[in-house]
């Protein structure tokens, strides 16, 4: 396993960072050092129907010593991922990496699922990877390379039991699927420019969302608390093109799979 170096001087844009595993990685990745840009829809001018903004998760970051500024976000909007990558270059001059973490959910059964609600999930889960990959790139080579960590899930497994995933999550489990075949595509693209593109599945977080959606009683027992998956997603920021890149890598194999 590689040793994990500090991250000082690198700056790191984190999507979906107001709660869950965006703000566990966030606050993990500025605590080794990263100057980091915390982006989410949920802001105190505008709150989310969860807790957390990303001004509470920025000002988090600046009282333990670190670097961190707050961007309001809408992934699923072209101008909010331009200016939250933008963020990046204008207040510490440079990006290193990005952790596409954001995402929606979009709970559905085939019988009810809507077509508005497929499209948002498309927008809001894949066709937001090329505008945030392509502005992304752009920084990065620039400054001599990156790495681009795109959050997936088990629920992209083909292989995945039943009973791990209910019915209602069909939108969810194609969008997340797609983001997996996007990265492994988009590494070779990008490998000439020194940029390493990964897939990640975190496993299973507890995280305000999956609470709201499955509620206190549910049997938590064997899921994982956001700064579990901080470890292994350093990892993944520190790469460039020769390293681990074009992969789907999940958090049980860190260690021994990869890393």
């Amino acid at each position: 396993m590689q040793p994990l170096g500090s991250l000082s001087g690198q700056v790191v844009v984190v999507s979906g960072a107001s709660r869950g595993i965006g703000k566990g990685v966030a606050l993990g990745l500025a605590e080794q050092g990263a100057a980091v840009v915390c982006a989410a829809r949920s802001s105190r001018a505008r709150p989310g129907e969860l807790p957390g903004t990303v001004e509470d998760v920025a000002e988090q970051i600046v009282a333990a010593g670190g670097q961190a500024v707050p961007v309001r976000a809408d992934i699923g909007n072209d101008d909010d991922v331009h200016r939250m990558i933008a963020a990046a270059v204008d207040t510490f001059g440079r990006l290193d990496a990005l952790v596409n973490n954001a995402m929606t959910p979009t709970r559905a059964p085939f019988d009810d699922l809507t077509l508005e609600q497929w499209d948002a999930s498309w927008r809001i889960n894949v066709r937001s990877l090329l505008v945030s990959c392509r502005a992304a790139v752009a920084a990065m080579a620039r400054t001599g390379g990156g790495s681009i960590v795109n959050v997936s899930s088990g629920a992209a497994d083909p292989n995945l039991p039943h009973e791990f995933l209910p019915p209602g999550y069909l939108a969810y489990s194609v969008a997340k699927a797609a983001l997996e075949r996007f990265s492994t595509a988009l590494a070779s693209e990008v490998a000439d420019r020194n940029i390493a593109v990964n897939a990640y599945r975190p496993g299973a977080v507890k995280t305000e969302m999956s609470v709201h959606e499955l509620g206190e009683d549910y049997d938590w027992s064997i899921w994982k608390e956001p700064a579990s998956v901080v470890p292994s997603i350093h990892c993944l920021v520190q790469q460039r093109a020769d390293g681990i890149t074009g992969r789907v890598v999940d958090v049980a194999g860190y260690g021994t799979d990869w890393g």
